[in-house]
């Protein structure tokens, strides 16, 4: 497969029907909204609510909808495929939130002061895609995005974010190998809060993401959706080869998963 065809079939598999397209729940959105309210109101600051919130790489907008659902404000969700916002569109449309929230076919690159300020960024699992492009993963991505979501902040404004880390320093070869070739940015936590820092932000807030976060709503559902594409191109072997490289990110989180996970990172901006 070229390019082209390699993307056509990467969204083929993660469908935008699928509960969410990255490790997250509920619960951890939750968790993360109400530790930055709890923080915000011991600095004395309004919190989040009657805010303008702009959500980078929504995707079908899990998290989305619950922000939505407790802010009392207005969300502008952006992603770069256009199938994700309609299925987010649908979503929203049916849980009668559809007022709160505007979508943006754009890439996250492309925001710019024009389309305003906001008083909270959230982005879970896709600010490290900035600077992503024709298939070659800049390593400043992660820090390129803090820069940005600086940029487009109020004063004193509030980013949320959740990124893939190291959470021991002794992973095994297998797990160093494999993160050698799909993330070699990694780094561990407090390299991350370092970097955050420096990029003009003070954390106020950090958790990891539960094991249940990653399987229960992620790669379970995606794990079932490998099963019919194995069966769907049983003589295609570059496209099994595909399916069995999700599969083997699967079974690395499996076997490894107390080495590295996505860690929450609440920040204000100063």
């Amino acid at each position: 497969m070229n390019q082209q065809e390699q993307m056509e079939f990467f969204y083929e598999i993660f469908d935008a029907s699928l509960p969410r397209l990255g490790p997250g729940d509920e619960a951890s959105t939750r968790k993360a909204l109400e530790l930055l309210s709890t923080k915000s109101q011991r600095k004395n600051d309004s919190g989040p609510s009657k805010l303008r919130v702009l959500d980078i790489g929504c995707g079908n907008g899990a998290q989305t909808l619950q922000l939505a659902r407790h802010i009392d404000g207005s969300i502008l969700a952006v992603d770069n495929h256009q199938s994700f916002l309609d299925e987010l569109n649908r979503r929203a449309e049916a849980a009668g939130l559809a007022k709160k929230i505007q979508t943006c076919l754009k890439d996250m690159r492309d925001l710019k002061r024009d389309e305003g300020i906001f008083d909270l960024i959230w982005s879970e699992g896709a600010l490290n895609l900035m600077g992503f492009s024709e298939g070659v993963l800049n390593p400043m991505g992660f820090r390129d995005g803090l820069v940005l979501c600086h940029s487009l902040l109020t004063p004193s404004g509030f980013l949320a974010v959740s990124e893939l880390c190291w959470l021991r320093p002794d992973p095994p070869s297998e797990c160093q190998k494999f993160f050698s070739t799909e993330y070699p940015p990694m780094a561990s936590v407090d390299a991350n809060l370092s970097l955050i820092k420096s990029c003009g932000f003070e954390v106020i807030g950090q958790f990891t993401l539960p094991e249940s976060a990653w399987l229960e709503q992620y790669y379970n559902p995606l794990e079932d959706r490998l099963r019919l594409f194995r069966k769907q191109y049983t003589t295609d072997q570059e496209k099994l080869d595909f399916v069995e490289s999700i599969q083997m990110e699967i079974d690395i989180f499996r076997k490894h998963s107390s080495y590295y996970g996505y860690v929450f990172y609440l920040m204000q901006s100063y």
